[in-house]
């Protein structure tokens, strides 16, 4: 592995742990301290609860919830930042911000999403992520975005079942957003295409604009453009000066 592709993975695996480590130090603290950070998620409806857009994904219930988030957190988001680095962070915090913020309008909304409550977890962030590598791969539809959608439909697919109103103690309202967050933030940047997305060249097709500009040609450029008039009366023409060449050297003789 050459030195430029260690340094972009060690890159695109430091950040999540490091965001891990965080969620998972919170817990922990939860966990063995009376200190609970469960009013730093988002509160719909009440300006108060805003400040959980900002800190909801590092928060959570117990050491169940942040377990079963860390595995699809950690290898989410290192399949953006690894594959889609151009975009990565903008589309990162699109999904970030949007995903909590979506929650927060549902308190407006209760006869739709129910009554507010705190909503806590990365699980948001985590299908805006899954749906941001499935969907992108639709919008932009190169080989290696189709694979990259084909792999997460592969393995998580199942989450589509997250998104159903009615489970106790799932904030699905979190996840129905986070996933349409994450479809928004793959059409807004479905024209930032990577390096390794372009089209190859190859070595004919970059000698073509060398002959389409006039630096080599096999025939004159004009043979099919002109008329069958035109092209009779040139032919008359070198017929006319060929037998007045053959009469004068037969007269000579």
């Amino acid at each position: 592995m050459s030195t430029k592709m260690s340094s972009k993975l060690y890159d695109s695996v430091l950040w999540p742990l490091r965001m891990l480590a965080l969620m998972w130090g919170i817990t922990l603290i939860q966990e063995f301290t009376p200190l609970s950070f469960i009013r730093l998620g988002v509160y719909p409806g009440e300006i108060w609860g805003l400040k959980g857009v900002f800190f909801m994904p590092f928060v959570h219930g117990d050491l169940g919830h942040i377990l079963s988030n860390s595995a699809p957190f950690f290898i989410l988001t290192t399949m953006v930042l690894f594959f889609y680095r151009k975009v990565a962070w903008s589309s990162f915090l699109m999904i970030y911000l949007l995903s909590g913020f979506a929650v927060w309008l549902t308190g407006f909304a209760p006869m739709i999403f129910g009554p507010s409550s705190f909503h806590v977890g990365a699980s948001g962030v985590i299908y805006g992520l899954a749906a941001f590598v499935f969907w992108t791969g639709i919008f932009r539809r190169n080989i290696k975005s189709i694979a990259l959608a084909l792999i997460v439909g592969f393995y998580y697919g199942s989450m589509i079942w997250g998104v159903l109103p009615g489970q106790e103690g799932i904030s699905w309202q979190g996840h129905l957003l986070g996933g349409l967050a994450g479809v928004f933030a793959a059409f807004w940047f479905k024209n930032g295409i990577e390096e390794d997305e372009k089209p190859k060249k190859y070595s004919w097709e970059e000698e073509t604009p060398a002959i389409n500009n006039g630096d080599t040609y096999f025939l004159d450029r004009d043979v099919f453009q002109k008329t069958k008039a035109e092209r009779e009366r040139e032919r008359l023409e070198r017929r006319d000066s060929n037998d007045w060449f053959s009469s004068n050297t037969w007269e000579n003789k």
